[in-house]
């Protein structure tokens, strides 16, 4: 045993010494090494500076080598296509690479890109959207826009023209890939879903469906709390009864994007389909996609003595059954 120590000590004293007689030989070379390599990444390996962040990658089932080559350094994914090819028949082939779409959430080197495809490391994760009671559809598309990659917002507005209303505000689960197709279908569903077991009482108001959301769509942006929604419900009805304008505000946001406190009396004395001061019964359509709470409100409105309301800055709603007391309400109030 002491002999095998000897030995061993022997060799280490003389590996130490060879590395004390060639130290800067061998720090050259590992020099050597180390820039060779860096020069090898930089050059081949490193992801380009536009590599295709937060954007969604598709890989097309059945194609070759050379057509996932190209259309891969097309979508800025590679800086030397063919060390690419290299890795990909290192890996197994193209036959092992697995078609989809690919999220990369940050710019990866040129090996991790060949890794990832053929282990189908897709990085799609389902993303929480919470869609506000109320929205219209341009302001959904902003929320899509602001958390899926390759939201396509002007296939989404125009898919959707005839589904203002019947787009349930919820929170869902989508993932990134999720095409247009599917985000309408997903959002007209819950609606349906929802609506489902109000349809019995709908028909017992005699008034269509359509007529209730678009008054639930006029609530939503009118009132905050339950109460008040069913109060001006009430109020709303009981004007489209006597045939008296709704002379309602929130519609011309919706249709010029201007609200209350920026309108002009130009504004309100321009004719349109959405002007509720020079036209009887209800706008041309919903002006968003209200929430439950207020089509609950447009099926059970409340009955009361009041005609007018008025609401201020902070949202507070205010009441009268004459027109008198309502521009006193609109003096101590608003102005």
């Amino acid at each position: 045993m002491q002999k095998i120590n000897a030995k061993i000590a022997d060799a280490v004293s003389l590996l130490r010494n060879y590395f004390s007689m060639h130290r800067r030989a061998i720090r050259l070379v590992l020099g050597i090494i180390l820039a060779f390599s860096a020069f090898l990444y930089v050059v081949f390996l490193r992801a380009p500076a536009d590599f295709p962040v937060n954007k969604m990658v598709h890989v097309e089932k059945g194609n070759s080598l050379e057509e996932l080559t190209v259309s891969l350094n097309k979508d800025n994914v590679l800086r030397t296509p063919i060390v690419f090819k290299w890795f990909i028949r290192f890996l197994g082939g193209e036959t092992k690479v697995k078609a989809g779409d690919y999220l990369f959430t940050e710019s990866i080197a040129l090996p991790r890109v060949a890794l990832r495809m053929v282990l189908g490391e897709f990085n799609l994760t389902p993303t929480k959207i919470t869609l506000p009671e109320g929205s219209s559809r341009k302001e959904m598309v902003a929320v899509f826009a602001k958390n899926l990659p390759n939201f396509d917002k002007e296939k989404f507005l125009l898919e959707s023209a005839s589904d203002e209303g019947y787009l349930f505000p919820d929170t869902y689960l989508f993932f990134p890939n999720a095409s247009t197709e599917e985000i309408i279908s997903t959002l007209r569903e819950n609606f349906s879903a929802k609506i489902e077991t109000l349809r019995d009482d709908i028909r017992k108001t005699k008034k269509t469906l359509r007529e209730i959301i678009i008054m639930a769509s006029i609530v939503e942006k009118e009132a905050h709390t339950m109460e008040d929604r069913k109060i001006i419900a009430g109020i709303l009805w009981k004007r489209v009864q006597i045939g008296m304008p709704l002379q309602v505000d929130a519609p011309f946001y919706y249709a010029i994007g201007k609200g209350t406190y920026n309108l002009t009396q130009k504004d309100l004395k321009t004719d349109s389909p959405y002007n509720t001061y020079t036209r009887t019964g209800l706008p041309a359509g919903p002006i968003g996609n209200p929430g439950i709470d207020s089509i609950f409100a447009a099926i059970y409105p409340k009955t009361s003595p009041y005609l007018y309301y008025l609401s201020d800055r902070e949202g507070n709603v205010y009441y009268s059954a004459t027109f008198d007391k309502h521009k006193k309400n609109k003096v101590l109030y608003i102005n």
